[in-house]
């Protein structure tokens, strides 16, 4: 079961993460990532860092939009969900997501972006 958090409390490799998905930075935002890890948005599965940074390129440029980090909750030391709150010029302008993290040694070895 998956506990509240305060979104400060996110192990540094998410908040790395998020800081460098909001800006849009490809190589920290993929450094992030273990060499097999796996990434899943809007129904699609990316694998590997060759596969996530080819899919980060492409969602950073399809749209213009803000992203604001709203809660966050810990289910154990390997899992975390972060809710962004993201508002642009996508399909309904408006939307929360979850991202859900698996970490593994400091990385993350998974990412599942859904409603």
């Amino acid at each position: 079961m998956s506990e509240p958090i305060d979104t400060r409390a996110l192990p540094p490799v998410i908040t790395c993460y998020l800081a460098a998905h909001q800006a849009r930075d490809l190589d920290p935002a993929l450094a992030c990532y273990t060499e097999d890890a796996v990434a899943v948005d809007e129904g699609h599965t990316y694998r590997g860092r060759r596969e996530i940074r080819d899919w980060l390129a492409r969602a950073a440029s399809e749209y213009t939009y803000t992203i604001e980090l709203v809660s966050a909750q810990r289910t154990d030391d390997e899992h975390y969900v972060a809710v962004h709150h993201l508002e642009g010029d996508f399909p309904g302008g408006v939307a929360d997501l979850r991202f859900q993290f698996t970490l593994r040694d400091g990385h993350i070895a998974a990412l599942v972006i859904e409603p």
